[in-house]
């Protein structure tokens, strides 16, 4: 059983501490226990019952009335919400629960699930890359078990490895990607979903993948010459200093140009080296693909 902050459940639901604490004295569907220095924890269950609440309650159901729900009523009530938001917001809310739970069939069934009605492109963009992005700090935190985050992301990966293989385009771009991740970085689920946007336009591309040496990469591209480089930074080692290497980059990539999308680009202020250009939103890539 995994124990959860009450900061934990408010990143994730979305309801803020104090207003979890003001639920938790009013009604009884949150019952913390307390450390030794009575800071709350909170259980799987409780975990699962803040994101259900929540969700009722942003569509228009009043706490009271949920608190005197039983639970298979709160379920009911939530596959019966038909706004787009809340089908979506509840898909993600089903996997936040199989994966604290390690359910990985069920975890498998509902992405699965998805993807028959809405396709891959969809599925990431409005589920699989949201529920990444809310779960990402529990990661950091250490508040999920290392094995969980495997688990989870191995279903995803092969998600994307089976669209990737499935694609076939009729358009061929005279373009040439090179793909990937330096040294220290191993989160692929980004580069792969770059991947399978590529070549569902037609891109010729050359995928490297995690953890590559940027020497190897400077070979690669001696010999292939592809017209740009793209790189997507999740959470690269705690040796990684993102500053020398777009320096580094930049001067053995020679005449080629990198783009560089993910967290680290958010917040950079300072000057780029010439031949480097950021990316710092999913819309910024879609838009630039569709120039090609």
């Amino acid at each position: 059983m995994n124990a959860f902050t009450i900061k934990d459940l408010e990143n994730l639901s979305g309801i803020k501490a104090h207003t979890i604490r003001i639920w938790e004295q009013r009604y009884h569907f949150l019952k913390p226990k307390r450390t030794t220095t009575n800071i709350r924890y909170y259980s799987n269950e409780e975990l699962k019952a803040i994101l259900n609440i929540a969700l009722l309650n942003k569509y228009g159901y009043k706490i009271s009335h949920i608190n005197r729900m039983v639970p298979d009523e709160i379920k009911d009530r939530i596959l019966a919400l038909g706004d787009p938001g809340a089908v979506q917001q509840r898909v993600i809310n089903e996997l936040v629960q199989e994966m604290v739970d390690m359910d990985m069939e069920q975890f498998d069934r509902v992405i699965t699930s998805y993807i028959s009605v809405k396709g891959i492109e969809r599925t990431v963009t409005g589920i699989i890359f949201p529920f990444l992005e809310k779960i990402g700090i529990l990661w950091q935190t250490g508040h999920i078990n290392p094995a969980q985050e495997h688990l989870v992301t191995n279903v995803v990966r092969q998600k994307l490895i089976v669209a990737i293989e499935a694609t076939v385009s009729h358009v061929k771009t005279p373009k040439t990607f090179l793909l990937f991740l330096p040294e220290g970085e191993h989160h692929e689920l980004g580069l792969l979903y770059m991947y399978y946007l590529l070549k569902s336009r037609g891109v010729q591309t050359i995928y490297l993948g995690s953890n590559v040496p940027l020497r190897d990469v400077e070979y690669v591209v001696r010999i292939k010459k592809p017209d740009i480089v793209f790189i997507h930074l999740t959470a690269a080692g705690t040796g990684f200093n993102f500053e020398k290497f777009m320096v580094n980059a930049s001067q053995k990539l020679t005449g080629v140009h990198i783009m560089i999308s993910g967290h680290p680009t958010f917040n950079y202020k300072k000057k780029l080296p010439g031949n480097i250009q950021f990316k710092k939103s999913l819309s910024e890539v879609t838009e630039f693909l569709s120039t090609l």
